[in-house]
Formats: C-alpha cells, sequence, structure tokens
C-alpha cells in the first residue's frame, strides 16, 4: 500500500532536483535504481508517484489516498480530492500516474478507467475528464504511464493491461491508440526524450517504457502514426526526467 505521509518536504526537493535523473524507477523489480530513487529512499520518503513543479516551487505527489500538493516556500501540504476516482490495488497492477501539462496543470489516471482528472495549477480546481477511445471500446483500459510530449504536443499514455500506447488530446477529450510493432507488456513507466538530445545524438528512441521486468524504447516513423518497440534500457543519461517514480506494495 502507498504511504501518504509528509516526510522532509525540503529536503524531497533538493534531493530530487540537484540530481540529473537518467530515467523512471517504479520499484518493482530487484534491478539497479537511479541516484535520485537511492536518494528518496534514504530519506525514507513515502511511495508514491512524484512531479515537481520548479516554477511554482512545488512537489506534486499521488499515493493510493489521493494527492497531495507540497509547497516548498512555507512549506505546506494540501490534500486535493478526485471525486470518484477508481484504481486497481497495486497487488493487481502497476499505479496510477500523475503528469504535469505544458500549463502546470496536473493530470491524473485512473489504472482501471479511461478517465483522466485535471487539477488547476493556480486554484486546485479539480475537473474529471472521460476520454473517447478510439480502439478497445469492449476493454477495461487504464493508464499506469502518463507523460506530456512537446513533440506531440498530447499526453502519451500506456496502459499496464493491455501493453499499449496511446495519444491524449491535451483538452482530455479523447485518445487514439498508436499501433506498436508489439505490445509492452505490464507498462508501469512512461518517459519523453526531450527534443534537444533527440538533435545530439541523430534521432534515438522517443520514448521509454519501464516495466517490471525489462526497459523497452519506442521509436515513432515519420508520421508518428506508428512506432516500433525494442528492448532498451532507461538509465542512460540522455532521459531528463522531472520524476522519480516509485511503486510500494
Amino acid at each position: 500500500m502507498w504511504n501518504g505521509n509528509a516526510v522532509a518536504v525540503r529536503a524531497i526537493f533538493l534531493a530530487i532536483s540537484s540530481v540529473a535523473i537518467g530515467g523512471c524507477e517504479i520499484g518493482a523489480a530487484p534491478r539497479q535504481a537511479p541516484e535520485a530513487a537511492h536518494d528518496a529512499r534514504h530519506l525514507q520518503l513515502p511511495n508514491g508517484r512524484y512531479q515537481i513543479d520548479h516554477t511554482r516551487n512545488r512537489v506534486w505527489l499521488l499515493t493510493q489516498a489521493g494527492v497531495f500538493v507540497y509547497d516548498l516556500s512555507r512549506p505546506e501540504r494540501i490534500a486535493v480530492s478526485l471525486p470518484d476516482w477508481l484504481l486497481v490495488d497495486t497487488a493487481y497492477a502497476c499505479p496510477p500516474d500523475l503528469a504535469l501539462g505544458p500549463g502546470g496543470e496536473a493530470v491524473i489516471t485512473s489504472n482501471i478507467l479511461p478517465t483522466l482528472w485535471r487539477i488547476d495549477p493556480d486554484t486546485l480546481a479539480v475537473s474529471v475528464h472521460p476520454l473517447v477511445l478510439d480502439a478497445d471500446t469492449d476493454k477495461d483500459v487504464g493508464f499506469s504511464g502518463l507523460a506530456y510530449s512537446p513533440q506531440h504536443g498530447a499526453f502519451l499514455a500506456v496502459s499496464y493491461a493491455h501493453g499499449s500506447l496511446w495519444r491524449i488530446d491535451p483538452l482530455l477529450k479523447g485518445a487514439q491508440k498508436i499501433p506498436l510493432s508489439a505490445p509492452i507488456p505490464e507498462a508501469c513507466g512512461l518517459a519523453v526524450r526531450s527534443r534537444s538530445s533527440q538533435q545530439a545524438r541523430g534521432r534515438p528512441a522517443d520514448l521509454c517504457v519501464r516495466t517490471p521486468r525489462a526497459d523497452w524504447s519506442v521509436v515513432f516513423r515519420p508520421d508518428w502514426r506508428a512506432a516500433h518497440v525494442s528492448a532498451a534500457s532507461c538509465t542512460e543519461s540522455s532521459w531528463p526526467m522531472n520524476a522519480v517514480w516509485l511503486k510500494g506494495k
């Protein structure tokens, strides 16, 4: 079970923001964790999904109990309730995810339903957004990984249960399934490579997906409508991240 206790909030920000994080760590497999994840465990931080908003000097934390916003200038913790939020326990699936949008808004997934919860960055008001899927409408599609992609101008999400990849429009109205060369089983975390690192290295993988057993790279076709999946590490230094993902039981 996730632990939502507030622990060393200012130390959270300093530890995570002072380290170049090379990938996402979900704690689901006995692998070497990135340095920032080790720092987080050394500080005995609660398990959950973290995102840092450097502009507003705050940390977002998603736990099984909901969302907590830490204002690091005070410090202060604010609990944000997610109406009708539904999730499957981490004994059966990877947890839901939290991502920051281009305007600083927080977007939270369900790991069993194609519904998103958006939290306004200024008022912290919550709005609920059921997504219209263009495929798999006969399945329980939830998202265990979510990230905003500037290259797509949209959110990208992965499904733990089905190994599928989705493009979600920035207005959070619909989700389009992206054909993959192979499913990504038990997808648990999603990272988007920055455009600058792509240009510096030619055109490497656009996305990195972490699962309990392996890491996968995702390379889009030139038209961005489909993608090729292959095994690859998420821990190289060219994966700039703004989150530490930890999975707790």
